[in-house]
């Protein structure tokens, strides 16, 4: 009987991307481009939480928006009615998460995208596949919502470990859930030192202005 070969090719395929990501990165940072990705569950408010945000950001910055989904383009035509920005949707194929690549055919279907100073990539929702792969992002933004419980970060590590900042969303309704915000802190402490917290609620906007504002530090801190 042959001898059954079992080939990892987990690490090479993660290690290409990590090379088109940091390439995609410097480029971006060559051009001014401030590149966020925002990660979270389908229904924490992602789409709700970045019209606020943008609203916020569009005077200031040049907003460019793209939205990731396996179909349709709701978010995309939502995003672009309320906020005005220019938005495009990228269909993934049935496939859960965006890699380097695909991030940056969704930046180059943009007419001159130097343009912008800041794009942000709303990623496919789900807490496992868009932690995988880095899309050359300069910042990962994950939302977290009450509903969904203060123990994800245990569950689902990588999201909270490769996050730069968290928010919890949806505080105003906690008073109904079994949800203890000092607890998800820890557990987000735990997987990510490093990781800045948010409470926020973007349906009525509580903590989307103190967000906006550190969006904007980091995209100072980025450029000097």
């Amino acid at each position: 009987m042959n001898e059954v070969r079992i080939i990892e090719v987990k690490q090479s395929v993660f290690a290409s991307n990590d090379k088109r990501a940091n390439e995609l990165r410097q480029e971006l940072k060559e051009k001014k481009v401030f590149l966020l990705n925002v990660m979270s569950s389908p229904g924490s408010g992602k789409t709700t939480t970045l019209v606020k945000l943008i609203n916020l950001l569009k005077d200031e910055y040049k907003i460019g928006v793209m939205e990731a989904d396996i179909d349709s383009d709701v978010d995309a035509r939502t995003v672009s009615k309320m906020t005005g920005v220019e938005a495009i949707q990228l269909h993934t194929g049935g496939m859960c998460h965006l890699d380097a690549d695909m991030t940056r055919q969704g930046i180059e279907s943009f007419e001159d995208f130097d343009r912008f100073d800041l794009i942000i990539l709303e990623n496919v929702g789900n807490l496992v596949c868009p932690a995988e792969f880095d899309t050359g992002a300069v910042k990962n933004m994950c939302i977290l919502s009450v509903p969904e419980g203060d123990d994800k970060p245990l569950k689902y590590p990588l999201m909270f470990e490769v996050s730069n900042f968290v928010l919890i969303n949806k505080t105003d309704v906690i008073e109904y859930f079994d949800f203890d915000m000092d607890a998800c802190k820890k557990n987000i402490a735990y997987r990510n030192p490093k990781a800045d917290i948010f409470e926020i609620c973007a349906k009525d906007g509580r903590g989307i202005k103190e967000v906006a504002e550190y969006i904007k530090k980091q995209m100072k801190d980025w450029r000097n």
